[in-house]
């Protein structure tokens, strides 16, 4: 059974930090490039960061010098270090294999100004 079960959001200030983590199936950790998704109320779902199973990474224009995604290959587990949060990062965070149709239950994240 696929599995993708994110924790660690929260309420935080503007400016402050919180690391995202989510714990992956072996299955599809091993094999896929992984990523962090957030939705926003009346958005649509959009990309924050992608990491590839050799290291590389990618981010949104918008994330970028503030988050940063990393992967335990022995923990099979997708972190994601955001850091210099502002309110327009608040939204639910969910953990994702590409190419894979499961979706975890997402993490809320809500940054107060």
């Amino acid at each position: 059974q696929v599995q993708l079960v994110e924790s660690g959001g929260g309420l935080v200030q503007a400016g402050g930090s919180l690391r995202l983590s989510c714990a992956v199936s072996r299955s599809i950790f091993s094999s896929n490039t992984m990523g962090w998704y957030r939705q926003a109320p009346g958005k649509q779902r959009e990309m924050v960061a992608t990491m590839r199973y050799a290291g590389s990474r990618n981010y949104a224009d918008s994330v970028r010098g503030r988050f940063t995604i990393s992967r335990d290959y022995a923990k099979f587990t997708v972190y994601l270090e955001m850091n210099g949060l502002k309110p327009e990062d608040t939204g639910v965070y969910y953990c994702h294999a590409l190419g894979r149709p499961e979706w975890g239950q997402g993490t809320q994240v809500t940054v107060s100004s």
